[in-house]
């Protein structure tokens, strides 16, 4: 992610210098950049001037429309990153957690359903390569 500073902000710029100083990829700086952009355009003013309020109203906000376990996490972390690293506030981010991602089974075939499969093969190989 290369910038002009006429481009970005003096805070995004030192936000993208961070990232890069971790090595972060590409695709996580791009994440990270996007939450803060999003979380400014819902507080209607610079992320920096946030506080813990704005941060636990943000969360619901993002909860009341709909977002994925997955996707909360990604914000939770770009904005973890944002005000423990950038900012040097972690304090802000204290009572914003990860929210717990429902793991779901995988799908296991009955018995008779892996006796059709096999029987299915076309041939003796087939049939006991599956079996």
């Amino acid at each position: 992610m290369t910038h002009t500073s006429q481009d970005i902000s003096p805070l995004r710029q030192h936000m993208i210098d961070d990232m890069r100083m971790r090595k972060l990829a590409p695709q996580t700086q791009a994440g990270y950049v996007r939450v803060v952009r999003q979380f400014a355009a819902f507080l209607g003013r610079p992320p920096d001037t946030a506080t813990v309020e704005d941060l636990r109203r943000y969360q619901l906000h993002l909860v009341d429309h709909g977002i994925s376990p997955v996707s909360l996490n990604a914000a939770i972390t770009g904005l973890k990153f944002f005000f423990e690293i950038t900012l040097s506030q972690p304090e802000l981010m204290a009572r914003m957690q990860p929210v717990r991602v429902p793991r779901t089974l995988p799908v296991v075939l009955s018995p008779d359903e892996v006796a059709r499969l096999i029987a299915a093969a076309g041939n003796l190989k087939h049939q006991t390569a599956l079996s």
